[in-house]
């Protein structure tokens, strides 16, 4: 079978479709747009925290340039910056770099020559005169460089010491710097919540996150203005780089900001679990919906293709459909076709009532010449009987045999006439619970199965209720059906199997119950199988021909129906169909 051949799948898969689709569209645009949202707080959290950089080192590097500036004015520097006696430049240098808390204080004459450097750098006492900012500052010019040490890049301004401004005569240089290193790139990430890192020429220097990832994040250094992601160490990290000298170019100094988007993100991951879960039972809660709401629309419709079905199948046009109680879920277009469906039927059955009432009313013309027919026989009987009777010499043995023809014939004629008379007139019936079961079991015996006869396998329900029908009726009808299946399969003249001849017993639904007799006999020709129900139509030598139609009257009477199906050579078999609870119909 197709899928999508049912009704009931195709409404199932088109609700479940619509709401799987939905809910994915649904948890898709959320999903998006939360992440967007995660990636743009992420992005503008490093901003952010890239300006706070900015200003805190200007701010801070600002002071030492002012402070570097008022040192150089001082007389006491100028006044020992002039004579060129290290010696006195050396304690005056340590006593200001204290202060300043510098990490480098350098002092040259106007010579360049190193007159104190106290602190640490990678540049050499004698390579230090040469330094492009030691020769600017000799030039007159105040100038902000960035050299690199073994922990941190140092941040120098340099200044030259002069007279005053009005007599600008140089009397040497003055280096204040301060690092930016590991212990300043902690304070910055406290400050701004995020991995800082310096590197300087290609190379980093200081910074808050492990060294064995320095060698990832190097390549980074000459991206200056630029973002991006990079992973280090099984986490991915979203990064800024931001230069720290105003010049750009190859080697300038820079500072990266990190965060980790594993971190920041990881509530997404909560969230998306979430959303999963939300997901997987609103799709569920769709689909039984969908079920519902289908089958909802599919029941009803089924029952109703069931009993067409079955009317297809057995040919009785007054099957009807059980229509339930209102329901707040019912559906009522279904509802009312089942109750239009109903009303076509019970119009069925009132016609072929009056059909069947007008062809009882014309089958009587025709037998007025079976009648008369079969009656002429019996009186013909009878009266060469009664003219052996009036001879004179007629013998005790004759006039017992005479009247022995007499009485069968007169029993004959009885049989012919309540025959007819239970053909042509209404039944009256006397209604009252009867259990079928023990009516099939009586009909069986009343039949003369047994015996040399075939034996009558019976196949009964036991939990087949009782039914509201006139049981004497019923009898005779059964009597008649199981008697005729038994006559037919001793007319094969062969040994019967044991089974032969069934009576089976089957209730159908809460209404209705069946009775099927079916029997191992030679069948019934398909020409003669319309004509079975016919009055006097025989296809036995000995039979009246009366005994199915009068079966059907009775059965038709208590609201019932029967069917006949055969096959040549295979068998036949009769099914009733009782109502359990149905008034008969007069």
């Amino acid at each position: 079978m197709k899928p999508l051949a049912s009704l009931t799948n195709r409404i199932f898969l088109a609700a479940a479709m619509l709401a799987v689709l939905s809910v994915a569209a649904a948890i898709y645009i959320v999903n998006a747009a939360v992440t967007e949202q995660a990636e743009g707080e992420l992005r503008r959290g490093l901003d952010e925290a890239g300006i706070l950089l900015d200003e805190n080192r200007t701010v801070l590097f600002d002071h030492f340039k002012r402070e570097a500036r008022l040192i150089a004015d001082l007389p006491v520097l100028k006044a020992a910056v002039s004579e060129t006696d290290a010696a006195t430049v050396r304690p005056i240098a340590a006593d200001y770099r204290q202060q300043l808390s510098a990490d480098l204080f350098v002092v040259t004459n106007r010579d360049g020559r190193l007159l104190a450097r106290i602190g640490d750098s990678d540049v050499a006492d004698e390579a230090l005169p040469s330094t492009p900012a030691v020769m600017q500052a000799l030039a007159g010019r105040e100038i902000v460089s960035f050299w690199p040490v073994q922990h941190g890049i140092l941040q120098v301004v340099s200044v030259p010491i002069w007279i005053d401004r009005a007599h600008p005569e140089i009397l040497g240089t003055l280096s204040v710097g301060t690092s930016l290193d590991d212990r300043l790139a902690s304070r910055f990430k406290a400050l701004t919540n995020s991995e800082v890192v310096f590197g300087v020429s290609g190379a980093i220097q200081a910074g808050t996150l492990p060294a064995g990832t320095w060698t990832a994040l190097a390549p980074l250094l000459g991206q200056a203005g630029r973002s991006g992601n990079v992973e280090l160490e099984g986490n991915d990290y979203a990064w800024v780089a931001r230069p720290l000298a105003a010049t750009t170019g190859p080697g300038q100094p820079t500072a990266l900001i990190l965060r980790s988007r594993t971190e920041r993100l990881r509530f997404l991951r909560a969230l998306h679990a979430r959303l999963g879960l939300t997901a997987l039972l609103a799709v569920l809660a769709a689909t039984l919906l969908s079920y519902g709401i289908a089958r909802t629309v599919t029941r009803p419709l089924g029952t109703i293709t069931t009993t067409m079905r079955e009317m297809a199948a057995t040919g009785d046009l007054t099957r009807r459909i059980p229509v339930p109680a209102e329901q707040g879920w019912q559906d009522e277009d279904a509802r009312l076709l089942a109750t239009t469906f109903n009303t076509m039927t019970s119009s069925i059955e009132r016609f072929q009532r009056e059909a069947a009432q007008r062809e009882r009313l014309s089958s009587l013309g025709r037998l007025s010449t079976i009648v008369a027919h079969e009656i002429r026989n019996p009186l013909m009987i009878i009266k060469a009987a009664l003219r052996g009777l009036r001879r004179e010499d007629v013998r005790p043995d004759q006039v017992a045999g005479a009247v022995h023809d007499i009485d069968e014939e007169i029993t004959r004629l009885n049989r012919i006439v309540t025959e007819v008379l239970d053909f042509a007139r209404p039944i009256a019936f006397d209604l009252a619970p009867a259990d079928l079961n023990a009516l099939a079991r009586d009909a069986v015996r009343a039949a003369g199965a047994g015996g040399a006869r075939p034996d009558v396998r019976l196949d009964l329900d036991p939990a087949l209720p009782a039914a509201v029908i006139d049981a004497e009726r019923v009898r005779q009808a059964l009597v008649n059906i199981v008697g005729n299946a038994v006559q037919a399969v001793e007319s094969r003249g062969e040994g019967a199997p044991p089974d032969a001849v069934r009576l089976m017993t089957r209730r159908i639904d809460d209404h209705r119950a069946a009775i099927v007799v079916s029997d191992k006999g030679p069948g019934i020709a398909p020409e003669d199988l319309p004509r079975v129900f016919e009055p006097f139509f025989t296809t036995r030598r000995t039979g009246t021909g009366i005994g199915l139609a009068i079966s059907r009257n009775i059965i038709e009477g208590l609201g019932g129906r029967i069917t006949v199906s055969s096959h040549v050579g295979r068998g036949t078999e009769v099914r009733i169909e009782l109502p359990l609870q149905s008034a008969p119909v007069l």
